[in-house]
């Protein structure tokens, strides 16, 4: 065989082997797919809570920057032991967007250390925890 022969050939192995391996990747393997979030939300004692979370995942950061809040609704709640708030949703890049803050109301008593925990989940894996008396961030984005 000669240089050529070997060059061809190589290439055309190379050129089947791609093909067989872009064949073994299946078509939902996108990188774009929603993620499962969870956040979660809980206190050591019963206290109030503001509780500002992403629930719907801006087309771009300068669309988030003109109104965040479109983005981030709050929840006036009341949460303690056994008594959580749990929210679901899906985004597409929840390593930029997933986040959950809570924070204590003015005016109100801060709950015993550890005060409030959250929690955020991505497709059921724990990826991120806080814990504070007047307040908490769950995030993977450093905001």
């Amino acid at each position: 065989m000669t240089g050529r022969q070997v060059a061809a050939s190589s290439l055309v192995a190379g050129m089947v082997f791609a093909a067989a391996l872009a064949a073994a990747i299946p078509a939902d393997a996108d990188d774009t797919a929603p993620h499962r979030v969870r956040y979660s939300v809980s206190s050591t004692e019963t206290a109030q809570a503001y509780i500002y979370y992403r629930e719907v995942q801006p087309p771009n950061f300068g669309e988030y920057s003109h109104n965040p809040y479109q983005y981030s609704p709050k929840a006036d709640v009341i949460i303690g032991p056994g008594q959580p708030w749990i929210f679901d949703t899906t985004l597409a890049n929840p390593e930029d967007w997933a986040m959950v803050v809570v924070s204590l109301p003015a005016m109100h008593p801060a709950p015993g250390a550890p005060g409030f925990v959250c929690e955020l989940r991505i497709d059921d894996v724990v990826v991120a925890t806080d814990a504070g008396t007047k307040g908490a961030l769950c995030s993977l984005r450093t905001w």
